[in-house]
């Protein structure tokens, strides 16, 4: 079996380009929170739906994780709804650092 070192970023080691990486990654960490939200506050979809000002269905694909199906923008709508803040942060990229 071969292993590879990661870079950092699950999505650029699987080939994605970079302007699809970096996008990939933000919604990806936006999703994590929204689904840490739901499971610390026990809500159900329908709930949660609710709060996030989306439909049950909407939470339903955001628990399976189907990342392709949420922008940056919805995903931090919903976030906002819930009462949470994003912050925004800038680092430089390096070739094997994940940007912030």
């Amino acid at each position: 079996m071969k292993i590879e070192r990661s870079s950092g970023n699950v999505f650029r080691d699987l080939g994605f380009g970079p302007k699809e990486t970096e996008s990939l990654r933000l919604r990806a960490e936006l999703m994590v929170e929204l689904k840490r939200l739901i499971q610390a506050r026990k809500l159900t979809q329908s709930s949660a739906a609710k709060l996030f000002g989306v439909t049950q269905p909407r939470v339903s694909d955001l628990v399976r994780g189907r990342i392709d199906l949420f922008s940056i923008e919805a995903l931090v709508n919903m976030l906002a709804r819930a009462g949470r803040r994003v912050e925004l942060k800038f680092s430089p990229a390096g070739k094997n650092r994940q940007a912030a």
